[in-house]
């Protein structure tokens, strides 16, 4: 099977997973959001930047390494595997002795027990990363498409029994655990590595120093983007921050997939071409296309309909997350483009550049962030969109030296594409102002979008159909 065929239903595969457990996961979403109140949701928000920056300490930047690593052995998977459960039991030590300063940071006192189980899942995690990395380098997404389903299943099951059972934010701390222990059982079941019991100190030297560069680059990924809930959680009231992070979760979801099908993809497959620059440069464009020709129209369309939506999901009491989650669309647009131009950079095996990178950006989106504070949450949300573009910019700059592919080369790719959305977003907007029902507002709403979207794709010949089709026949 050639490298395209493979890219190929890496990508379909992927898709399947994506969508599969976010269809599962929002269906859980809808019904625990209508049981649970704003204030639960805001006290996991609280909770959300320790939760997820031990997840960026945990992975390590190991599993791009082996990735990367043509020359990768048993010694250097197992390695890496007694790594990140010692890591795993570290921090999850260290949450437990926090517990207490947590709670009394946001004078929440419920959270010193709860983060003890929110944190659970960073042990489990650390005993099966390194068997979904081995299924990632042989590109088997079909496998791994399985078992995220049903992890995800367990986990929205758990979720909806326990909301239903009257246990309130509890449904969601448990529900992650239940999720994160199937998919071990399920990750060893179907594992292709073999455990070994030896370690080398060679092998942790040489993945550490590539991962833990992206390491420190997720972590300051991390702080830079839950700044936000840290902020708003302790200088407004737990329900203004359910409000955020509910916006924040439906308007992240389309990019979220996408950026999670090409990321898993294209990082295996670009890593077998990275001394090929006119090939890589060839196959990247086409990928910045393509998310492009995705997520700009779904974006777009999330934020025109973004009132009906939230009011037939999840009822009016949700309203005042709307105007937050169409300003997040369109901070979240750019989140694929992100992606690959960051994968380009680890594919390079340029960990470096991406750590400087982050530094940059962060500092800036910290500026940003303490500038629009005082101004409220809405504020704060201008401020991620201005923070998303120019954060394009930097990352472009060492894309144009490396493959000589720069920002305005990439505008350049993209603007055909922001063309036919913006002619699709003029037909929505109409339908919209023109019904009266929230059902109907959605449903016509949805149906023009595609309608006039394909139609003006069409009727432009847009390259990304063409190269889709010829995909298909690959």
């Amino acid at each position: 099977m050639s490298l395209r065929q493979q890219a190929f239903k890496g990508v379909l595969w992927n898709l399947t997973d994506n969508l599969s457990v976010q269809v599962i996961q929002f269906v859980t979403g809808i019904y625990m959001a209508r049981i649970l109140s704003p204030s639960d949701y805001g006290l996991m928000g609280m909770l959300l930047i320790f939760t997820v920056l031990s997840d960026a300490i945990m992975n390590g930047g190991f599993s791009t390494a082996l990735i990367r690593k043509t020359d990768r052995t048993d010694t250097d998977a197992a390695t890496a595997f007694y790594f990140n459960i010692v890591v795993g039991l570290m921090l999850y030590g260290g949450l437990f002795l926090l517990a207490p300063s947590i709670a009394a940071f946001y004078k929440a006192p419920l959270l010193q027990d709860l983060i003890k189980v929110a944190a659970i899942p960073f042990v489990v995690n650390a005993f099966f990363l390194v068997q979904r990395t081995y299924l990632t380098i042989r590109m088997d997404f079909k496998t791994q498409a399985k078992i995220s389903v049903v992890s995800a299943l367990a986990k929205g099951g758990t979720g909806i029994g326990m909301a239903y059972a009257g246990y309130g934010v509890w449904a969601i701390a448990w529900s992650g655990v239940a999720g994160a222990v199937v998919s071990c059982m399920l990750y060893w079941w179907r594992s292709v590595w073999k455990l070994r019991f030896c370690f080398s100190w060679r092998s942790f030297r040489e993945l550490f120093g590539f991962g833990s560069k992206l390491m420190l680059s997720s972590v300051l990924d991390v702080l830079g983007n839950n700044l936000f809930t840290l902020i708003i959680g302790k200088k407004f009231a737990a329900s203004s921050l359910g409000y955020y992070t509910r916006a924040y979760g439906y308007s992240s979801l389309p990019p979220t997939v996408l950026t999670g099908v090409l990321s898993h993809v294209t990082l295996p497959m670009l890593s077998r071409m990275q001394n090929d620059d006119e090939r890589l440069a060839k196959v990247y464009r086409q990928m910045l296309r393509l998310s492009a020709f995705v997520v700009f129209p779904l974006m777009v369309g999330l934020a025109l309909l973004a009132r009906p939506l939230i009011v037939l999901m999840i009822t009016e009491k949700w309203l005042p997350c709307v105007e937050y989650m169409q300003l997040l669309c369109f901070a979240f647009m750019l989140y694929p483009i992100h992606a690959l131009n960051l994968n380009l950079l680890q594919v390079k095996g340029r960990s470096d550049l991406f750590l400087r990178l982050e530094i940059i950006k962060k500092g800036l989106m910290l500026g940003l962030l303490l500038v629009a504070l005082p101004f409220g949450i809405r504020a704060i949300c201008i401020g991620g969109v201005v923070s998303s573009f120019l954060a394009w910019i930097l990352n472009t700059y060492y894309t144009g030296k490396l493959i000589k592919i720069g920002f305005w080369s990439q505008v350049k790719d993209v603007l055909p594409v922001m063309g036919y959305t913006v002619a699709m977003g003029v037909c929505v907007y109409f339908v919209r102002i023109h019904v009266g029902s929230d059902v109907g507002k959605l449903l016509w709403g949805i149906l023009s979008g595609i309608v006039s979207y394909i139609a003006v794709s069409f009727g432009c010949r847009a390259e990304e159909i063409k190269y889709l089709m010829n995909l298909k026949n690959a």
